[in-house]
C-alpha cells in the first residue's frame, strides 16, 4: 500500500494511473473517502465489490469532474437535475439520470439508471482531472469500508478497514462527514432517496417544488439499505427520558457495557465511555462516523444514541443513525 499525499502531484498522478490500468484507489471527497475503481470498466468496479463484500446488485455511485464528463453517462439529462447540479456541484449531491446503454453498466448494478456526483474536495478533483486526462471516463466510488458498517472520514479509517490493500489517497478528515444526499431525477418529478448536509429545504428551493417520496419503484441507491453505517457495538437510540431511564436502571448493576453518545442527558460514570454530540446538525454530521468509530473502539457492546431532533435540518444524521441501529 502507497499512502500518498493528496498534495503530492507526483502521488496524485500515480494514483490516476493506477486507476487507469483498472486498480483501486482510495480517495477523499468533501463527504467520505471513497474507494474507486474507473466506471467505464466493469472488470475494475467488480474489484471494489469484493474488496467492500457488497452484493453486486447494489449501484455504485460515479464521480465525475464536471457536468459534460456527467452527460457522457447519460441517455438523458432531464431539467431537473441541471437546476440541482447548477446550485450544488461541485459538492455533496448525487443526482440519479437515466443511463446511457454501455456505460457503467457494472456500477450501476445494471439498472437503467445510474447515480453521479461532481465533488468538491479539491483532492479529488485533481484525481479525476489527473484520471480523466488518461482516459478514464469517471471514477465509480462507494465508501472505502467494509460493506454495511461505519464509512470512514479520515485516511485512518480507510487503513483500519483495508490495511494496505491499495494506494490510499491522504486528504484530511472530511468537512461534510456523511454521504452526499441522492436525488432521482429518473422517474418524472425528483424524489429524495438519501438525505445529506444538503437539507430536505434547500433541495426543493432550487426546484422550485417539494420532493417527492422515494416509493417502491425508486431505483436502487447507495446507502439506502434498510441496515447500514454500523459499528461492531449495537446501536440504540432513545428520546432523552428514555435514555435518562436507561442510565438510571444501569447504574444499579454492575454491568458497564455501554457507551453514550448524547446531546442533554450527560450520562454519570456507570457508562463505559460517552461523548457529547453538537448541538448544530452541520458539526454533528461532520463527527457523526468518527465519534462511532471511536466509541466503537472503547470495547463497548451497546452505544446508546440520544435521538438527534425532528427538523429538517438534521435529516441527515438521523438518516444515518437510523439505519446504523437497524443493523
Amino acid at each position: 500500500m502507497a499512502l500518498a499525499n493528496g498534495d503530492d502531484t507526483v502521488a496524485l498522478q500515480r494514483a490516476a494511473a493506477e486507476l487507469a490500468a483498472g486498480e483501486l484507489v482510495a480517495f477523499p471527497t468533501e463527504t467520505v473517502y471513497g474507494l474507486g475503481a474507473r466506471a467505464d470498466d466493469d472488470e475494475a468496479v467488480a474489484r471494489i465489490f469484493a474488496a467492500k463484500g457488497r452484493p453486486a446488485d447494489h449501484p455504485l455511485i460515479v464521480h465525475v469532474s464536471d457536468v459534460a464528463a456527467a452527460r457522457a453517462f447519460a441517455a438523458e439529462w432531464p431539467a431537473a437535475a441541471q437546476k440541482l447540479v447548477d446550485a450544488f456541484w461541485p459538492g455533496p449531491l448525487t443526482v440519479i439520470v437515466p443511463r446511457r446503454s454501455g456505460m457503467g453498466t457494472a456500477a450501476a448494478a445494471g439498472q437503467t439508471s445510474i447515480g453521479l456526483r461532481c465533488p468538491a474536495h479539491p483532492v479529488a478533483r485533481a484525481l479525476l482531472d489527473a484520471a480523466a486526462a488518461l482516459g478514464v471516463a469517471g471514477v465509480a466510488g462507494p465508501s472505502a469500508n467494509r460493506f454495511g458498517r461505519i464509512s470512514p472520514t479520515t485516511a485512518a479509517h480507510v487503513f483500519e478497514e483495508f490495511g494496505d490493500a491499495f494506494t490510499i489517497v491522504d486528504g484530511g478528515a472530511c468537512e461534510a462527514g456523511i454521504e452526499s444526499a441522492i436525488v432521482d431525477c429518473s422517474r418524472g418529478a425528483p424524489a429524495l432517496l438519501r438525505p445529506g448536509v444538503l437539507d430536505r429545504e434547500r433541495l426543493e428551493a432550487v426546484l422550485g417544488h417539494p420532493l417527492r417520496e422515494a416509493g417502491a419503484d425508486a431505483p436502487r441507491a447507495s446507502g439506502t439499505l434498510e441496515a447500514h453505517y454500523a459499528p461492531r457495538a449495537k446501536v440504540r437510540l432513545m428520546p432523552a427520558d428514555q435514555l435518562r431511564t436507561a442510565l438510571g436502571v444501569l447504574a444499579k448493576t454492575s454491568v458497564n457495557p455501554v457507551a453514550v453518545y448524547f446531546r442533554t442527558v450527560t450520562p454519570g460514570r456507570t457508562v463505559r465511555a460517552y461523548r457529547a454530540m453538537p448541538d448544530d446538525p452541520i458539526a454533528a454530521a461532520r463527527e457523526l462516523f468518527s465519534a462511532l468509530r471511536e466509541l466503537d473502539s472503547t470495547g463497548a457492546t451497546l452505544i446508546w444514541v440520544e435521538t438527534p431532533p425532528d427538523a429538517p435540518a438534521w435529516e441527515g444524521v438521523r438518516d444515518r443513525l437510523q439505519r446504523a441501529a437497524a443493523a
